[in-house]
């Protein structure tokens, strides 16, 4: 890493990399976006930030754009952060991005943050970019991040919609810590929580093996999405759905790849625990509406992952001789619904 500035890299320019750009430039350090042509635009003004935690604005500036891949060998980087999901990851336009981040950064000291969801996404981008492992870790802004016009949620009568009209994004943080990494490279993840810290930022690192495990709870957010997010507190553990939900996730976390700390978390997950766990974060979420956003996020922005992330947890879970029977019916329903 340098003793100068730090650059950090974001590619795209969606909820995630923007809130992300936004703390590291409080933070000083230098950001360049990688972004698509069609977003340049909107990013050669000042991002409007709007916050749920004080109903306040604040807007930030002073960042590069680039829109060519390719333009990557060009930029001295200490970290790359990569907001593409899994999906988006795995499409040609996807690999061809990987492949030129190994081409820019192989042999170089340039950390990459990976926010992808999915199961071993860590060795499938490493074998694909030639980068080695010291180099890539997963991390996730640890907030709930939309863009303003295009989710176009209903605004809690707390809120000043007029305020949050104005903004560009909203941001509802769930904890101090503003950034999560995990420690599949510790001394990445060190380094990027030091710089988040310049400013004031906490950074949480956490378990790699826990963060991979934490993905299974796709399984009841979808599951919720076949009780057409009705409230929570309208839905029963007892119902056949959530259970389904529930038990899919007990089946993803009891996977092979996730050893003995997969099968401890399994022995803890019941649809009862899982009803409070969500009923727990919709608190959290307050005042934005943790039903519209996930049925925004979940239903729609990153579905093709999440539906990925189920197709791949039941095939895993068959080519191991684990029991699916949940996981298959959860992935029918879902592909036919």
């Amino acid at each position: 890493m340098t003793d100068t500035i730090p650059s950090i890299g974001i590619v795209g320019a969606g909820s995630v990399g923007v809130n992300a750009a936004y703390d590291l430039v409080r933070a000083g350090a230098k950001v360049t976006f990688l972004v698509r042509p069609h977003r340049q635009e909107q990013l050669s003004r000042p991002q409007v930030m709007y916050s749920y935690d004080d109903n306040t604005l604040d807007r930030f500036s002073g960042y590069d754009v680039i829109t060519n891949p390719a333009a990557l060998s060009d930029q001295q980087l200490d970290f790359l952060i990569v907001t593409l999901d899994n999906a988006s990851l795995h499409a040609e336009a996807g690999l061809t991005l990987t492949k030129e981040i190994g081409r820019a950064f192989r042999g170089t000291n340039t950390g990459v943050i990976l926010n992808a969801v999915g199961i071993e996404v860590i060795p499938w981008f490493l074998a694909q970019s030639g980068l080695s492992g010291d180099q890539v870790a997963m991390g996730n802004t640890n907030a709930l991040v939309h863009e303003v016009g295009a989710a176009n949620l209903p605004a809690d009568p707390s809120i000043d919609a007029d305020l949050l009209a104005q903004a560009d994004y909203a941001i509802k943080h769930l904890g101090p810590a503003r950034f999560l990494i995990d420690d599949s490279s510790p001394n990445l993840a060190e380094a990027f929580a030091t710089l988040y810290a310049g400013n004031g930022i906490p950074v949480s690192i956490e378990s790699a093996a826990g963060s991979e495990i934490g993905f299974s709870m796709l399984a009841p957010i979808l599951a919720w999405g076949l009780l057409d997010w009705r409230s929570l507190d309208d839905i029963d553990a007892t119902d056949e759905t959530w259970q389904l939900g529930a038990n899919s996730m007990r089946e993803i976390q009891q996977l092979n790849v996730f050893g003995t700390a997969g099968k401890a978390a399994a022995e803890q997950t019941t649809p009862e625990s899982v009803l409070q766990m969500f009923r727990h974060m919709a608190q959290q979420s307050k005042p934005l509406d943790f039903a519209d956003f996930t049925a925004y996020h979940h239903g729609g922005k990153v579905n093709r992952q999440d539906l990925d992330f189920i197709d791949d947890a039941r095939q895993r879970a068959e080519a191991g001789g684990q029991d699916a029977t949940a996981l298959r019916e959860l992935a029918y329903r879902l592909h036919n619904a």
